[in-house]
C-alpha cells in the first residue's frame, strides 16, 4: 500500500501513452498533468506520478525495485499486460500466471515500462 509513488521518465508523452493504456485496464482515467508537467494517476486511493527527473539527470530505473498494481481478477491482469506491451512496454520474467509462495497463490503479470521500470499487475487468488 502506498500513498504515492513517483517515477522518472525521459519522455513524458511516451509515458503518458503507456500508463494511460495500463490504467484504462484497471478502470482508471487518463493522466492529469499538473503545472510542473507531472502526470498524475489516481488508483485505489493512491497517487501514481510520472515526471522528468528533478535533478536534470537521465531517468533510470530502480535496481531490483518493482511497483505493483492491484488487479481485480486474472483477466484484468492479462488485459493490463497486453495493453502495456501494445503501448511500448516489454514483457519480462515468466508469462502471466499463478505463482505460489508464502502460503498464498498470486496471479502475476510483469512488464518493464519504456524507461525500464519494473511493474507488476497482481491478483491475490481466493
Amino acid at each position: 500500500m502506498f500513498s504515492h509513488v513517483m517515477l522518472g521518465s525521459n519522455d513524458i508523452e511516451r509515458s503518458r501513452k503507456f500508463y494511460d493504456a495500463l490504467f484504462a485496464t484497471l478502470g482508471g482515467n487518463p493522466a492529469i498533468q499538473d503545472d510542473k508537467g507531472r502526470l498524475i494517476y489516481m488508483h485505489n486511493g493512491g497517487l501514481f506520478l510520472v515526471t522528468k527527473p528533478i535533478d536534470g539527470e537521465p531517468a533510470c530505473h530502480a535496481n531490483g525495485g518493482t511497483i505493483g498494481f492491484a488487479a481485480e481478477n486474472p483477466e484484468q491482469a492479462d488485459a493490463w499486460h497486453a495493453a502495456g506491451i501494445e503501448a511500448g512496454g516489454t514483457a519480462i520474467e515468466d508469462p502471466p500466471g499463478v505463482r505460489e509462495g508464502a502460503g498464498m497463490k498470486l496471479y502475476l503479470a510483469y512488464l518493464r515500462d519504456p524507461d525500464g521500470n519494473k511493474i507488476c499487475a497482481m491478483h491475490r487468488m481466493g
